[in-house]
């Protein structure tokens, strides 16, 4: 048996990258997926069910509490209860692609001085308020199943690291790390836990072509010890980990596969 046999895990942001990376591996230790994602989850849907297992793709706009609230009743209404929540929908920036490579060619890109602040709003809206709505639709249904759950929230090495330019996605992920120990406490003693998970950089479309940029993946790898990428599937073993009973003692906890970025 699978170390989520039986299971359901619902996982937003599960369209690419490190939500599709985790719908997949959870599959393969027997959990049946419910992706939500406002791009086309179908494709992460169908490499669901080459593991055997069932999915389901609900097209969701994280910012909307109606949205976030309709996805775990979608899950329910498949497959009766809810027992694991990945939140892994999010953007770098206000208009989606990674600053890290703006950063390199506009001295003062980002910088907060000039920063708009709807852009500011946009990023804590979909990586802090969406997450904070997604983990509480999800606790509301396992408190209610009372039976328990395991929710993780898709942090960022970020939330813990200041970068220039970068503002808006280094407070929303310190929100979100602070959100996780927070719901941590409130669920401790309800059979609920919540823990987080935070990358370094790592091969998704948040920051496609980071490596055809030297200037800006020299500047990535200059906190990076290991000097490489991380790959989405080492983020979701992580992710693993935390789903399941090995880690049944862990909650207001964040892990940090980011290649050695806090050894110093």
């Amino acid at each position: 048996m699978g170390a989520l046999e039986g299971k359901v895990a619902v996982i937003t942001g599960g369209a690419s990258g490190i939500g599709r990376a985790c719908a997949v591996r959870f599959a393969e230790e027997g959990a049946d997926i419910v992706i939500g994602d406002l791009a086309d989850g179908t494709a992460s849907a169908k490499l669901v069910e080459q593991t055997g297992r069932r999915a389901v793709f609900v097209r969701t706009d994280t910012t909307s509490e109606a949205d976030c609230d309709a996805l775990v009743r979608r899950a329910v209404e498949e497959f009766g209860h809810v027992d694991v929540g990945v939140a892994a929908a999010g953007i770098a920036t206000a208009a989606g692609p990674s600053n890290v490579q703006t950063r390199q060619t506009e001295t003062d890109a980002g910088l907060v001085v000039g920063l708009s602040v709807d852009d500011f709003r946009r990023v804590l809206e979909v990586n802090l308020v969406g997450v904070m709505m997604t983990d509480r639709a999800l606790a509301r249904q396992m408190l209610a199943q009372g039976t328990g759950g395991s929710i993780i929230n898709i942090a960022s090495s970020a939330a813990r690291i200041p970068l220039a330019g970068a503002a808006p996605y280094c407070t929303s992920k310190a929100g979100v790390w602070m959100l996780t120990k927070v719901m941590g406490l409130e669920l401790a003693q309800r059979g609920i836990r919540v823990n987080a998970v935070g990358p370094g950089y790592t091969e998704t479309p948040m920051i496609e072509g980071l490596e055809d940029n030297a200037a800006a993946y020299a500047s990535a790898m200059s906190i990076t010890p290991m000097n490489r990428l991380g790959r989405p599937s080492e983020i979701a073993e992580a992710c693993l980990f935390l789903a399941g009973e090995s880690a049944s003692f862990f909650t207001g906890e964040i892990l940090h596969p980011a290649g050695g970025q806090f050894t110093g």
